[in-house]
C-alpha cells in the first residue's frame, strides 16, 4: 500500500500531527496530562498496537503530559519489544504495565497501588504533579486509587474526542484504503450470494479476504438476511439465504488502525415490489442527507431529514438509535459528529472541513420481513464531501438473477 516512488501516507508525519492535536486538546481543556487506557486513544498517542485482544483488558495505558512526555505502559514483554522498534519513544518511557486483568488478580496484590504511584512519578517528573489529569477509562480501582493517591482527575475522553475529531490528508488516504479493501470484499459477496449459502460463510469469505488484503482487525461483520432484516438484530447467524430474499452486510474492519463502517444490501436471484419501494426509500433519505453536507451545518439539519421511528415502525427513537444515524470513523468505529435524532435535535453539533464520518439508513419493506439498509462514508471538504465508499448502491443490487 505504500512505494518508495510516490508519497502517500508519511507515518512520522501522522505521528506529529496527532500528538499536536493532543496537546492542543489538553491545553483547551486546562489539564496538565492525559492518562489513557482506550486502545484507540493509547493508539492515536503512541502509535503503537499489540493486538485486538488488548481492547477489553484494560493492560496497557499511556501518558501524554503537557511538557511533552510520552510514556507507554504495555503488556510485560511488549515494552521491551517497542524499545527495540519503535524509535519515536524514548526506550525508558516504554514500561511493562501493572493491571490486574480486571480483577481476575487479588486486589490483595497492591498492582493497582503500584500502578498509580508509577503514574504519579512520571507526572512529578514531567513537572505537572499538581495539574489536573484527563482519564478516558479505567478499572473502577484505578480511579478510586488515583483519586486516594490525590490525583486530580477530570474526563479524558471528551478531550480526546476533541483532538480526533478532524483528520489529516494521512488519516483520510488510510480510512480510503481500507474503504477500497471492503469495496473488493463486496464484490466477492456478490459473487457469493446465491440460494443455500448461509450468513455465516459470508461472515468467514469477508474476513478471510479481509485479512489476506492487509487488515488488522475484522472488528466485526454483520450478515442479516430474509425475515431476520426487520427487525435489523446487528448480528449474523447460520441462517441459509434463499431466492427472492434480500441480505445486507455491515463490514467493520481497520487498516492501520483506521476503520470502517461500510453496509451494502443486496437481494437474491429476483427483487420484489416491496424490496425496490424500500430501497427506494433509503437511498432518498441518503442523498438528502449527503446533498446537505458541508461546512457550517449542524448535525439537527441532517438528522431531520430523516424519518421519526415511529415513520419506520418503532415505538421511539431511542429504540430506532443507529437505524438513521450518522458517526465519526477514525481509529475508533464511533468518534464525532454522532447524528441521529436522538440526540441532535437537542444538542446539535457543527460539521467541519476533515470530519470523516459514516451515514446510514434503514427502511422496512411492506412485505413484513424484508428491510434496505445503506451506508455512505464521507469526508467534508470546502465545500461538500467525498464518498470513500465506491461499490455501487444507487439502485437495489441484484445477485446471480435468473
Amino acid at each position: 500500500m505504500n512505494v518508495d516512488f510516490e508519497e502517500r501516507v508519511d507515518f512520522a508525519r501522522l505521528r506529529a500531527y496527532r500528538l499536536d492535536r493532543a496537546r492542543k486538546a489538553m491545553d483547551r481543556a486546562g489539564l496538565g496530562a492525559l492518562l489513557v487506557f482506550d486502545n484507540n486513544n493509547i493508539r492515536y498517542l503512541t502509535a503503537v498496537a499489540i493486538g485486538e485482544w488488548t481492547r477489553d483488558k484494560l493492560c496497557r495505558y499511556a501518558l501524554y503530559t503537557r511538557t511533552g512526555e510520552l510514556v507507554l505502559w504495555d503488556f510485560g514483554s511488549a515494552a521491551v519489544h517497542h524499545r527495540l522498534y519503535c524509535p519515536w519513544l524514548k526506550p525508558e518511557n516504554c514500561i511493562a504495565a501493572y493491571s490486574t486483568m480486571r480483577g481476575a488478580s487479588p486486589p490483595e496484590s497492591g498492582l493497582t497501588a503500584k500502578q498509580v504511584q508509577e503514574i504519579k512519578d512520571r507526572l512529578k517528573d514531567a513537572g505537572v504533579e499538581n495539574e489536573p489529569v484527563g482519564v478516558d477509562f479505567a478499572e473502577t480501582p484505578t480511579f478510586f486509587e488515583l483519586i486516594g493517591q490525590g490525583v486530580d482527575i477530570r474526563d479524558g475522553q471528551q478531550v480526546m474526542l476533541d483532538a480526533r475529531e478532524i483528520k489529516s490528508a494521512d488519516e483520510i488516504s488510510l480510512l480510503a484504503t481500507a474503504a477500497a479493501m471492503v469495496d473488493g470484499t463486496y464484490a466477492d459477496i456478490a459473487e457469493a450470494l446465491r440460494p443455500g449459502v448461509r450468513e455465516n460463510e459470508i461472515v468467514a469469505l469477508a474476513s478471510k479476504r479481509l485479512y489476506e488484503m492487509g487488515s488488522d482487525d475484522v472488528e466485526s461483520i454483520n450478515a442479516v438476511s430474509g425475515e431476520r432484516c426487520n427487525p435489523h438484530p446487528h448480528n449474523f447467524s447460520d441462517r441459509m439465504i434463499r431466492p427472492g430474499e434480500q441480505a445486507f452486510f455491515d463490514i467493520m474492519h481497520s487498516y492501520n488502525g483506521y476503520r470502517t463502517c461500510y453496509y451494502r444490501c443486496f437481494v437474491v436471484g429476483r427483487a420484489s415490489q416491496p424490496q425496490r419501494d424500500a430501497y427506494q426509500r433509503a437511498r432518498e433519505w441518503m442523498d438528502a442527507a449527503i446533498d446537505m453536507i458541508k461546512p457550517g451545518v449542524s448535525t439537527d439539519q441532517v438528522a431531520r431529514l430523516w424519518p421519526t421511528a415511529q415513520e419506520i415502525g418503532l415505538a421511539d427513537e431511542k429504540t430506532a438509535f443507529g437505524l438513521q444515524f450518522g458517526h465519526g470513523l477514525g481509529l475508533a468505529l464511533h468518534e464525532r459528529p454522532i447524528i441521529s435524532r436522538l440526540v441532535s435535535l437537542d444538542t446539535p453539533v457543527e460539521i467541519k472541513e476533515g470530519m470523516v464520518f459514516a451515514l446510514e439508513t434503514y427502511c422496512p419493506a411492506t412485505d413484513g420481513r424484508s428491510a434496505a439498509r445503506i451506508e455512505e462514508e464521507v469526508v467534508v471538504a470546502p465545500h461538500g464531501l467525498e464518498i470513500l465508499t465506491k461499490f455501487p448502491a444507487q439502485e437495489l443490487y441484484v445477485t446471480n438473477p435468473y
